[in-house]
């Protein structure tokens, strides 16, 4: 889940990932057509969504992927569709790989109280304040979500994501 402003490593190498390990991956934003990334403070490469957020509904979803930039995860935590997306998805115990400034939706849809998490080193006193337990460290696993700091730690992001989702996957799934 993505829009303008998201890094463009954040998205594209777990998406990558994902794919390579035989997952249907699709890119949902909040827009139709494309989005914008960035390479920190300047513009990238555009990626194409597959799918907006009037167009799904989280049952038809095994996992979500929320990479970070700031522009990107600020616009989206003021949608209401993102909070409720999460909502359902962490109600139904289904496992998230957040990473960066990507937490900022998790704070919002209100879902941080008592986990513990790791972000870009500038949002952890929101994390803090939101009840959630923040440690400087490349990747944490806590329960359902693996969490990562920054485009560096893609590499154990990407295999700790893997490992989770693969672990959660459940048996037979028509879902994505």
């Amino acid at each position: 889940m993505a829009t303008d402003g998201f890094e463009e490593t954040e998205l594209t190498e777990p998406v990558r990932a994902l794919r390579d390990a035989k997952a249907q991956v699709d890119v949902i934003s909040n827009k139709t057509g494309q989005i914008q990334a960035f390479r920190h403070h300047d513009k990238s490469i555009t990626v194409n969504v597959d799918r907006s957020l009037d167009q799904v509904q989280p049952n038809e979803y095994d996992a979500v992927l929320l990479p970070g930039g700031a522009l990107n995860t600020d616009t989206l935590r003021a949608e209401p569709k993102v909070k409720s997306f999460l909502q359902q998805m962490q109600q139904a115990g289904k496992p998230f790989a957040v990473i960066c400034h990507a937490p900022w939706l998790l704070i919002s849809a209100d879902l941080v109280k008592g986990r513990t998490l790791t972000s870009y080193y500038t949002i952890q006193d929101d994390i803090r304040n939101a009840g959630g337990h923040w440690i400087e460290r490349d990747v944490i696993v806590d329960r359902n979500w693996v969490t990562s700091r920054q485009p560096d730690d893609i590499p154990v992001f990407n295999q700790e994501m893997l490992n989770l989702f693969a672990q959660m996957a459940p048996a037979t799934s028509g879902s994505r």
